[in-house]
């Protein structure tokens, strides 16, 4: 009966995501072939030609595109018929263009509620005089405070980071935020709904969002309507239809969990069973996060409001959600920087990130990530960096799980290792966690991977740590990991005409993997 069951959910589940691929693929055949039909008129012909001209000099002009320019003017040329009118059906769709402007004002009004630093900017900026334009950016351009009185924990694997979760919901006593890409029926998510549904029976708020593609196979359909009836309220993000849209593009990637605003989690762990290897799939499953316990936790409460306010279309006093005065943790833990990056504001908050923390590396610089597909400005700033001696190292996968996006990592691999810069692959499986480390004085933890799709399409969040406790846990993880790794040579990136042929052919569509 068990087995008839599996495969019946997998039969409905693959026949709601066949329904929707094809009638999306309908439509591209249908608007094709009408163009085909009527562009033996010479007139109509020449029309679409030069829209798609006219395109390919508007994305030329405009400062807001620049990694995306060369895929998308090669594109617009390549098939000038219908490349030029494509794009602006998909830039003026009204239903993307609302929500873009309502997003943008909530992010607005809500700039304000992430609270003050519990220093001055100076006197921060006085003890870590090399990190002050990281600061700066994220405080002063970006409107995220950085924090004392934080305690972090680091996790390297799934397992750990559920064994604190499932405790500290167990403590919660007036409201439990999970914002999660992923979520998939299981052994992880079955003991954190059952925990869940208690606190629910004892007045708690609990709130859930999940990513509609993210869940698009790991979820049954309606899956919110179970939620609901449980009592747990719920918002699914950016639903997938079966219409042509841009906003599809728009994913929320990111991983919060906030109880009772005081505690925080976020990382690269979803909550499904392969983050935990209950489950299987490319080998063992590598990953981290970070756990924030004080005043660094109120951030990824508001980023979180923000996204409900979103998706309910509802306003909420924030200030109803401020925990009470407590505590806070014994002795110094450092500073943290709790930020989220939005592909709606043109801001690209996770590239500045990484890039401020390149530029500040003095020592060395630890990055792992699952995908790596950078523009110039990145690869560059890589390149000088080892080129200036810091000791440079990128772990990235030894096993794919999207092979094109790897094969395509793969192409940058030659580049960087003649400047200096030592690639290893993780030979285990895959390698999940995003986090950057330099110095063993600033770190990040996030959701943010190195690919252009992450970096300016999708939703995204981390924190800096600065001098805290946790640093040294993630070094001493980074270099653990190292050992079950291969070093990637020069002689490993020689290939034939025809590979490198392709890894160009694939880097010059790389934005819009």
């Amino acid at each position: 009966m068990k087995i008839k069951a599996v495969l019946h959910r997998f039969k409905h589940l693959l026949s709601r995501r066949f329904f929707i691929v094809l009638l999306i693929l309908l439509q591209v055949a249908f608007f094709i072939f009408m163009i085909f039909q009527y562009a033996h008129l010479h007139w109509i012909s020449s029309l679409l030609r030069l829209i798609s001209l006219a395109t390919a000099f508007h994305l030329l002009m405009r400062d807001d595109q620049k990694p995306f320019k060369l895929s998308l003017i090669f594109l617009l040329l390549l098939f000038p018929l219908f490349g030029g009118i494509f794009y602006w059906i998909l830039h003026f769709q009204t239903s993307e263009v609302g929500y873009r402007k309502r997003l943008d004002k909530i992010e607005r009004n809500l700039r304000n509620e992430y609270g003050k630093s519990t220093k001055s900017t100076e006197e921060i900026c006085a003890q870590m005089p090399e990190h002050q334009r990281l600061i700066r950016y994220l405080q002063d351009a970006r409107g995220f405070p950085v924090y004392g009185s934080t305690e972090t924990t680091y996790f390297p694997t799934g397992s750990k980071m559920l064994e604190s979760l499932l405790r500290d919901l167990r403590s919660a006593k007036s409201y439990i935020f999970l914002e999660y890409f992923i979520i998939e029926e299981g052994i992880m998510w079955g003991s954190i709904l059952e925990i869940l549904e208690q606190k629910v029976a004892e007045g708690v708020d609990v709130r859930v969002i999940y990513d509609d593609f993210g869940c698009f196979l790991t979820l049954p359909p309606k899956y919110d309507r179970r939620l609901r009836a449980a009592g747990i309220q719920c918002r699914i993000f950016n639903k997938v239809l079966p219409f042509i849209s841009g906003s599809h593009n728009n994913r929320d990637h990111r991983k919060i969990a906030v109880i009772d605003g005081r505690v925080a989690y976020t990382g690269g762990i979803n909550l499904a069973d392969e983050y935990i290897n209950e489950k299987i799939r490319y080998g063992h499953w590598k990953d981290n996060a970070i756990r924030l316990c004080g005043l660094g936790a109120w951030n990824f409460t508001v980023m979180f409001l923000q996204m409900w306010q979103l998706l309910s279309r509802t306003d909420e006093q924030i200030d109803k959600f401020l925990p009470p005065e407590t505590k806070a943790p014994a002795g110094e833990d450092g500073w943290v920087q709790p930020y989220t990056d939005s592909p709606v504001d043109k801001e690209s908050v996770g590239e500045q990130v990484y890039a401020q923390i390149i530029e500040s590396a003095q020592r060395y610089l630890y990055i792992t990530t699952p995908y790596l597909m950078v523009d110039e400005a990145m690869l560059s700033l890589l390149k000088h960096a080892a080129k200036c001696g810091v000791d440079v190292r990128i772990i990235t996968p030894s096993t794919p799980d999207k092979k094109v996006v790897h094969f395509t990592t793969r192409s940058y691999y030659r580049e960087l290792i003649r400047a200096g810069v030592q690639i290893y692959e993780y030979t285990d499986g895959f390698i999940h966690a995003k986090s950057f480390i330099a110095d063993d004085t600033v770190a990040t933890v996030g959701t943010t991977n190195l690919d252009f799709r992450s970096l300016y399409f999708h939703f995204e969040c981390g924190v800096c740590l600065y001098q805290a406790s946790s640093i040294l846990p993630l070094k001493e993880d980074f270099l653990n990991v190292l050992e079950r790794c291969r070093p990637v040579t020069e002689a490993d990136c020689q290939a034939n005409l025809l590979v490198r042929l392709l890894r160009s052919i694939c880097r010059l569509f790389a934005p819009l993997m």
